[in-house]
């Protein structure tokens, strides 16, 4: 078996999974070193976004349920900004 087709070790394992984590993403199991450095690698390209992938996940499933709620505020129904904001109309 040539070198290029090794399985991955555990420690790029172990770290392809901290720096998804770190990323907010998942990634496909690497079945060579090689495909496991080129995965670190893209996963080190990646901004921190500050969250993980489960909290990620929540706050989506939040956003598509309050879509389905209709019940985020319009522009067309608010006056002015911050906390001088009112309402446009009275019911």
């Amino acid at each position: 078996m040539s070198s290029a087709n090794w399985p991955p070790t555990a420690r790029q394992l172990a770290y392809l999974r901290q720096l998804a984590r770190r990323a907010g993403q998942t990634f496909t199991t690497p079945r060579t070193r090689e495909q496991a450095s080129a995965e670190i690698e893209r996963l080190l390209a990646v901004t921190d976004t500050g969250f993980t992938f489960a909290e990620l996940q929540a706050e989506q499933a939040a956003r598509e349920a309050n879509d389905d709620l209709s019940c985020s505020v319009k522009r067309h129904e608010v006056q002015g900004f911050g906390s001088t904001a009112t309402w446009s109309q009275r019911s």
